[in-house]
């Protein structure tokens, strides 16, 4: 008989085991999926997570997925750090890639290369300013961070179809809902004329590093965890949750923005409504894959990465829906879930009991 027995103490082999059970998992599942789609298991799993790297043009675009979630990854670890979930990365991203376009649509070809730095700052500065209202919202009535950031989700996603319907329109695109194309000065410079890799990869790399020294030897980013591990702990010793909450939210709307920003400038070179893929729910199961370490968020990025090119890749070689990306992220974090039981449960087998009675 099998039962599950709480343990006294949560366990820290576990914490970091669960993540490659749940990664094991989702390819175990994805095999016996597509086996009933008809194809061969270990052909469409090789097709899925090893072709689309098997160059050096797949690394360079495994890159360009890895910089947009590795940012907003960064700044949902210091909110989740201080249990602040946010769930609105991706309404952040897409504000910062419509804040971003705005600006850059007002520069011509004479356009000096100072011009991107005014686009990136106002991308950050659009996607800082719609996580500054899920703060404000928290802060001034303790509104649940959950629904406001989720709803302001689809605030901004609306707002995007209106503009690329509307006043961002390319006036010569043949009515297409989409942008005019920027000019090139403001857009990101690319490291070798043979790839779409572009320095995006850097600012996410910048980030992650940042984020792990915030951690290891900054005094907010103590006042941080201790807010995350007990908010009373936090108020007797004087830390403001308040200020902290206005911190953390804003950091991560920044980077989110930046993200957004950094994508209609690199690969994409206009808006588009398209513009993102779902970077910004994919960097939560980043964060929570990564444990909230920086190495560990690295690595899942990529992970994750390595998704969006995969469902690419089966689309293009093996005709199946692209949608199976979705469907691969959605089984890992339901393994992961179920995996993250082993840290406070262990599993115990037990012989049934049987009572014999007198003859």
């Amino acid at each position: 008989m099998i039962r599950l027995q709480a343990r006294q103490n949560d366990s820290n082999v576990m914490k970091y085991i669960s993540p490659f059970i749940a990664i094991g998992l989702t390819l175990f599942a994805g095999g016996i999926l597509f086996s009933m789609l008809g194809h061969n298991p270990f052909t469409a799993l090789y097709t899925f997570f090893i072709m689309p790297i098997s160059d050096i043009y797949g690394l360079t675009e495994l890159g360009i997925k890895v910089a947009p979630l590795l940012l907003c990854a960064t700044g949902l670890a210091l909110c989740y750090r201080a249990k602040i979930w946010n769930i609105g990365a991706e309404g952040q991203f897409i504000m910062g890639a419509l804040g971003g376009s705005i600006a850059a649509l007002q520069f011509g070809d004479d356009a000096s290369r100072w011009a991107l730095v005014w686009v990136l700052l106002c991308g950050s500065l659009a996607g800082m300013a719609w996580s500054g209202l899920a703060a404000w919202l928290k802060v001034k009535f303790n509104a649940n961070e959950i629904l406001t950031t989720i709803m302001l989700n689809y605030i901004a996603l609306n707002a995007l179809l209106y503009a690329v319907h509307g006043p961002l329109k390319d006036p010569q695109g043949f009515n297409f809902p989409e942008s005019a194309s920027f000019v090139d000065a403001v857009v990101l410079p690319i490291f070798s004329e043979d790839y779409r890799l572009n320095i995006s990869i850097a600012f996410s790399l910048v980030g992650i590093v940042l984020l792990g020294i915030l951690f290891a030897r900054s005094w907010i980013g103590y006042q941080i965890t201790v807010l995350g591990e007990d908010a009373k702990a936090a108020k007797y010793a004087g830390f403001s949750e308040s200020k902290l909450t206005w911190f953390v939210l804003l950091a991560c709307g920044a980077l989110a923005g930046l993200a957004g920003v950094c994508e209609v400038t690199g690969p994409i070179g206009q808006l588009i409504p398209q513009v993102s893929p779902g970077y910004g729910y994919a960097a939560i199961i980043v964060v929570f894959l990564g444990r909230m370490q920086p190495v560990g968020i690295f690595l899942a990025s990529i992970l994750l990465a390595l998704t969006f090119m995969g469902g690419e890749m089966v689309q293009i070689a093996m005709s199946l829906p692209k949608s199976l990306t979705g469907l691969f992220q959605g089984m890992l974090l339901f393994f992961m879930l179920a995996a993250d039981l082993l840290i406070r449960y262990r599993i115990v087998f037990t012989a049934r009991s049987t009572s014999v009675g007198n003859a």
